[in-house]
């Protein structure tokens, strides 16, 4: 008897945790062995991005979130002031933002964050400030 309510426990939570990941209607899927981004909005992929994500010696953590919150014109308080332009904060202190280090977008150069171009930032701080922070979802993979 235990074992059949784990089984149906361990399927309720699972069904319950894609629910809510498919609940989102903007989801930025950031591909770290790719460097990579696939924006996916209302069930339909929008565009795929180079990013930068940790480079060595540092960690980008991998897992699935919901944004958290915005700051359009943001600066690090950890690393020199250094600008975090379009950033959407979804786990602590890591965000996906523009960079000015564009040269380096496709391979690993953050410090953990997912970094994008700016005008590529600038259009999925726009979709998450559109369709909200709750519908926002950041998964990154390995």
């Amino acid at each position: 008897m235990k074992l059949v309510t784990s089984i149906i426990v361990a399927l309720m939570l699972a069904v319950g945790a894609s629910t809510t990941a498919s609940a989102a209607t903007l989801v930025a899927n950031v591909d770290i062995s790719s460097q990579t981004m696939t924006v996916t909005h209302r069930g339909k992929v929008k565009y795929r991005w180079k990013v930068s994500t940790a480079r060595s010696g540092k960690v980008t953590p991998a897992g699935s979130w919901s944004a958290k919150w915005l700051s359009k014109n943001h600066r690090s308080s950890r690393y020199n002031n250094a600008p975090m332009p379009y950033a959407i904060f979804y786990n602590g202190h890591y965000a996906v933002h523009g960079t000015d280090q564009v040269g380096r977008l496709g391979r690993p150069a953050s410090s953990g964050c997912v970094r994008l171009h700016p005008e590529n930032a600038r259009v999925l701080f726009e979709l998450t400030r559109r369709e909200g922070l709750k519908n926002t979802r950041i998964v990154v993979r390995r």
